[in-house]
This record gives C-alpha cells, sequence and structure tokens, in this order.
C-alpha cells in the first residue's frame, strides 16, 4: 500500500473537512484518510492517504464522480497537489 499526501484549497475548510463525500468515494477503494486543515483563515487543507491501487485511484478522480465529489466538497481542482512517499 502506498501512501500519499494530497493538498488543496477548497471554499469552506469546515464543510470539507465535515463532508462524507471521501468515504462515499474512496472507501470502496479501501483507501484510508488522514484529514489536516491548514493555519487559521487558510482555506488549505491536506490528507494522507494509504491508497492499495494507485490506478483504481487514478480512475474515480478523473470520473464524473471523483468530479462531482470535488465540486460538492468545495475543491480547487487547479491547486491539487498530490505527494508520493519517498
Amino acid at each position: 500500500m502506498a501512501t500519499y499526501l494530497v493538498v488543496h484549497d477548497v471554499d469552506d475548510v469546515d464543510h470539507w473537512v465535515s463532508s462524507p463525500k471521501r468515504a462515499e468515494v474512496f472507501g470502496p477503494l479501501g483507501i484510508t484518510i488522514r484529514v489536516f486543515r491548514g493555519a487559521a483563515e487558510s482555506k488549505q487543507v491536506g490528507l494522507i492517504l494509504e491508497i492499495p491501487d494507485m490506478d483504481a485511484f487514478q480512475e474515480i478522480m478523473g470520473s464524473e464522480v471523483g468530479a462531482d465529489a470535488m465540486k460538492f466538497d468545495g475543491v480547487h481542482p487547479d491547486t491539487l497537489v498530490v505527494l508520493s512517499e519517498a
């Protein structure tokens, strides 16, 4: 299983933190998630993801389901950065 750090900006940090979408979309793929928020007044958030199948993750992220989940969560896709564990 590979570990990834994902960072991006959102419209509303509290909404994003409490959103059920991550579990709905990533749970069936066996992805475990740890959620982080940026400094006060920041719109930046982060995740540590344990991803058993990166191809499945990339497929869902590129799908309509992934796009709808990001829209629901207020994610700014243009700020999305995915870092793999070295």
